[in-house]
Formats: C-alpha cells, structure tokens, sequence
C-alpha cells in the first residue's frame, strides 16, 4: 500500500514545485530576495522543504495503543 501512495504523491510534487515557481515573486518580495528562480530551483526547493516536512507528518500519523 506504500508504494502507491509514494506513486500518488507523484504528480503532487511536480504541481506544487510549479506553484512555487510562478508564485516565488511574492515570496521573494516579504523574504528580502530578488533573485527570480526557475523551474529546477523550484524542485530543489520544494524537494528540501517535503524531506523536511515528511517526519513531522509521518510521526502525526501514528496510533496510540493503549
């Protein structure tokens, strides 16, 4: 059952590592950054904030047996 939720999330990363792209002069501005940023810098971005945030989520995830 992991694998397809690994494939599911597939199409997820792709979306929101062009979200971030077009969105990214919005973000610079309130960051204090004024390098514009393309598509492969999006990914590595956004790569690094879902390795980040993956644990954190995985640990929300358990059950408490009792």
């Amino acid at each position: 059952m992991g694998y397809f939720r690994i494939l599911a999330a597939i199409p997820g990363f792709f979306l929101s590592s062009f979200f971030l792209m077009l969105l990214w002069d919005a973000i610079a501005v309130r960051m204090g950054v004024g390098a514009d940023i393309d598509y492969v810098t999006a990914m590595l971005i956004n790569i690094t904030l879902w390795i980040a945030v993956a644990p954190l989520a995985a640990v929300g995830r358990k059950k408490i047996c009792s």
